[in-house]
């Protein structure tokens, strides 16, 4: 789209010509031929995607799970064997882990995309000397952009001109309050500088207009710029892996390789001693399968999918599920103050009337304030612009609701008349009203930084140094102060200046950012829970100690950017665990912080909401981001999305994540309990020449069925009392303990021993095969239902046990008895399995076994008592 404008009408009278009635061609802008050049040599203006994971790398590694392999490698022999049956629900069941698997590890990365359309909107620029809007994408370097209030900026520019211009670079600085930009002047452009700080020539890309105007050349585009730069961070930034799923991996491998061994023995004396090759590969298949805890992957996956289900109904959005029992291991929060301990909206906090009283507001406004304040309000709506974008601004428009229309007069009341904008040089501003009931007299209001406005007002030295010191009182208080002042003068006499006025001081406004209602008790709940508390911000020092200390933040030793940046890793790492604020600091600092804190082997979780917060979200072992005022970046960048921004979701993070952990042990124990007796059915007729009891399709029943069943009983179990009371635990102690195995073990060997007795009982009856199989397969059922009851609490009482809510546990009875009538009864599945019907005696067998191990565990349970407990 092309705009008939001329370059010269974006400029001041004294800029429009060299002075030979010549348009400066600086102001020209690229010629489109020069543009496309530039296009065609740099590349659009937009972040490289970032590398995805094929699908058929993904199935690769998929297919090199041992389990797999082995439900493949049986499924493919009963094939070879002509028991097609057995074969197809051998194949289902590798192709159902497959498809699981695929969906889970299929899930992409956004966050370059995120950036991409963050860092790219359309923009105004001129071109042979034309305004010209085009995709922010195919701004290139040296064009001239046009910037007006509501922009987002397209690259980052050097600014040739800047009338009044205001940006909002909380994106990149963390910082809610916009900064005031200056022009370059007649210099050439400079490198880009850093965002933050007023009166710098610099406006950065994916940063909002929220004041003025300007006109900018393109100094950096794409990857160069200071968005960019973060984009390329992101992109080589490698994620640490969850602890569990690693742990978990491991458990897997290890118990794969002994399978491996066990499965390659009774293999070669199968084949060698007898002669029984195809039946030794069935029988080390069936053994190999009962070795391997495949259970593991799947119930870590279904218990952290469970729990981002459970904690989405607190507002809490989990993109990695992983994360949720993570954040129950978090020993550091490092928490970014702007929009996460704050509202990150500008509010009065105080009102202080020069030689009058004092207000201070500590949450909300009173229906009608005072009338020396309401009058102070009033000059503060005056002073500002009539629909505002700046966020202190509205903060005083927020108050126009209190005052009464005698004390702040209608919009149809007044009219305005002129507008002194800030400049370098004076940092206050004006506005002249002509107000209805005033003919020919105009008020003029003030505001502005304190000294400015005093010198508008000729302060003596002695008002200096009272203002100073008032100055200085509310700004270690966390405030940001404000003068405002008021004068009235004939409207037809207005000066070219606001030095021309006679101002009267009026009094002083501190605004600040209030803090979150719920983050004191957030914070306390956190330190109880033994985790370290860490404020991380760009904001000032006298700032961030106060709202530290609101928040109740413990530690009063604040360490900034500047000072950080003398310090080695060493001597960072000897100092970091005794400071509970960091302030002024960048975003690369913020990353190294992260590191420092990893480092000492710390679970670091990282709350954000800006751009420049990404990097150390991603590099966290916990991102958690806000969702309602957060970037799409910080999002994206992140495990866990906060969609309410409320800090106090945190605690139902943590709190849950630890009550996941406490379940995934409780699974994980019972799982390995689980194994030993299946393990030792399948072993025992290979070493004494006993009837073959279970073949694949009973082991694959059995732990990809009944045994993930039952585990989910443990997922939906209530909060230990102490769950929040505790010490937060060592990040490296394995998910199962000495005391939790050997409890385990214990407890496999006693079902063990249970279910062969069973076993031997029936045989030495002479009970036929495939009723002795189904006898044992019940046993081993039923005694798996008294591990769920004894392994539900490793402290209760076995009345405890029954009567401690768990919907779930009512719904995995019914479903297991389901389960197990129908592979005993049902002549299709019973002829699968090779079942026949059991006789009353062979009933009440089974259930004798169950309750005499459950009443057996239970008293052993009681006597190791404390031993168990995490």
């Amino acid at each position: 789209m092309v705009v008939p404008t001329h370059a010269a009408d974006l400029t001041p009278p004294e800029a429009k010509s060299t002075g030979h009635g010549i348009v400066d061609p600086r102001l020209l802008g690229l010629s489109a031929a020069e543009a496309a050049a530039r296009l065609a040599r740099d590349g659009y203006n937009e972040l490289p995607r970032g590398d995805r994971r094929s699908i058929v790398t993904i199935l690769r590694d998929v297919l090199r799970e041992p389990m797999l392999a082995l439900l493949l490698g049986g499924g493919l022999i009963y094939l070879f064997i002509g028991s097609l049956s057995e074969a197809l629900i051998l194949l289902a069941f590798a192709t159902f882990s497959v498809l699981v698997t695929l969906v889970q590890e299929s899930r992409t990365e956004r966050v370059l995309e995120s950036l991409r359309d963050l860092s790219s909107p359309r923009a105004l620029v001129i071109r042979d000397g034309v305004r010209t809007r085009i995709p922010g994408r195919e701004v290139v370097y040296g064009d001239l952009v046009v910037l007006a209030e509501g922009d987002r900026i397209p690259a980052d520019v050097s600014l040739v001109e800047a009338r009044d211009l205001l940006t909002d670079e909380s994106l990149l600085t963390g910082e809610s309050v916009p900064v005031r930009k200056a022009a370059r002047g007649d210099a050439a452009p400079v490198p880009s500088q850093r965002p933050g700080g007023d009166d710098l020539p610099t406006a950065y890309s994916g940063c909002l207009v929220v004041r003025g105007a300007g006109l900018g050349e393109v100094i950096a585009a794409g990857s160069h710029s200071e968005i960019g730069k973060i984009g390329e961070t992101l992109r080589n930034l490698q994620q640490t892996p969850p602890r569990l799923q690693a742990q978990t991996r491991r458990l897997v491998r290890i118990f794969a390789i002994i399978a491996a061994l066990v499965t390659a023995a009774v293999l070669l004396i199968h084949g060698l001693a007898w002669g029984a090759w195809l039946d030794g590969i069935l029988a080390g298949i069936t053994l190999g399968m009962s070795l391997i805890p495949e259970e593991f992957p799947v119930v870590l996956t279904v218990f952290t999918a469970m729990g981002a289900w459970r904690i989405s109904h607190a507002r809490v959005l989990t993109r990695r599920a992983a994360a949720i029992e993570t954040l129950g291991a978090a020993t550091v929060l490092c928490t970014d103050k702007t929009g996460t301990l704050t509202e990150n909206r500008m509010s009065v906090a105080e009102f202080r009337v020069w030689d009058g009283p004092t207000l201070r507001v500590e949450r909300g406004i009173a229906d009608h304030l005072p009338e020396e304040i309401a009058e102070l309000a009033t000059i503060g709506i005056l002073g500002s612009a009539p629909v505002p974008f700046d966020p202190m601004e509205r903060a005083f428009h927020d108050l126009a609701p209190r005052l009464s229309d005698t004390v702040h007069p209608a919009a149809d009341q007044r009219s305005l008349l002129r507008e002194y904008g800030l400049r370098p040089d004076l940092l206050a501003m004006s506005n002249v009203w002509q107000m209805q009931d005033e003919a020919g007299t105009c008020l003029v209001t003030t505001k502005g930084a304190p000294e400015a406005v005093a010198t508008l007002c000729r302060f003596d030295a002695a008002d200096l140094a009272r203002l100073k010191l008032v100055v200085d009182e509310m700004g270690r208080a966390g405030m940001r102060v404000l003068g405002l002042a008021r004068a009235r003068v004939a409207a037809d006499g207005l000066p070219d200046s606001q030095h021309g006025f006679s101002f009267e001081f009026l009094g002083l406004v501190g605004l600040s950012d209030p803090l979150r209602a719920g983050v004191p008790a957030a914070v306390a709940q956190a330190r109880a829970a033994g985790i370290q508390v860490v404020m991380i911000t760009g904001d000032y020092p006298a700032t961030a100690r106060a709202i530290a200390a609101e928040a109740g933040i413990a530690g009063h030793t604040v360490l900034t950017g500047e000072e950080l940046d003398r310090l080695d890793d060493a001597a960072l790492d000897a100092l970091i665990t005794d400071i509970g604020v960091f302030a002024r600091i960048l975003p690369e600092q913020k990353l190294r912080l992260v590191n420092a804190f990893k480092r000492r082997g710390e679970i670091v979780a990282m709350t954000g909401d800006g751009v420049n917060d990404a990097p150390s979200l991603k590099a966290a072992h916990i991102g958690i981001a806000m969702g309602g005022r957060g970037t799409d970046v910080a999002r994206e960048a992140s495990s866990i999305v906060l969609l309410d921004d409320d800090f106090a979701s945190i605690v139902t993070a943590i709190r849950l994540g630890r009550r996941i952990y406490d379940n995934l042990r409780k699974a994980m124990g019972f799982i390995v309990a689980v194994h030993i007796p299946i393990a030792g059915l399948a072993l025992l007729p290979l070493l004494f020449g006993l009837p073959i009891l279970f073949g694949p399709i009973h082991i694959a029943f059995l732990e990809m069925v009944i045994d993930p069943v039952c585990t989910l009983v443990f997922e939906a179990e209530t909060d230990e009392e102490d769950i929040m009371r505790r010490p937060a635990r060592d990040p490296e102690a394995p998910l199962i303990s000495r005391q939790v195995l050997g409890w385990s073990i214990l407890q496999g060997l006693a079902t063990l021993a249970v279910s062969a007795s069973a076993f031997l009982y029936a045989w030495w009856q002479g009970v036929p095969a495939d009723e002795l199989r189904a006898t044992v397969f019940a046993t081993l059922v039923i005694c798996l239902v008294a591990l769920i009851l004894v392994n539900r609490s490793y402290s209760s009482s076995l009345r405890t046990a029954i009567l401690r809510p768990n919907m779930a546990l009512g719904f995995v009875l019914v479903l297991v008895a389901t389960l197990l009538a129908t592979t005993l009864t049902l002549p299709p599945v019973s002829n699968l399995f090779h079942f026949s019907a059991l006789q009353a005696p062979d009933f009440l067998e089974v259930c004798s076994a169950g309750l005499l191990l459950w009443v057996m565990l239970e008293a052993v349970k009681k006597l190791m008592g404390r031993r168990l407990q995490p």
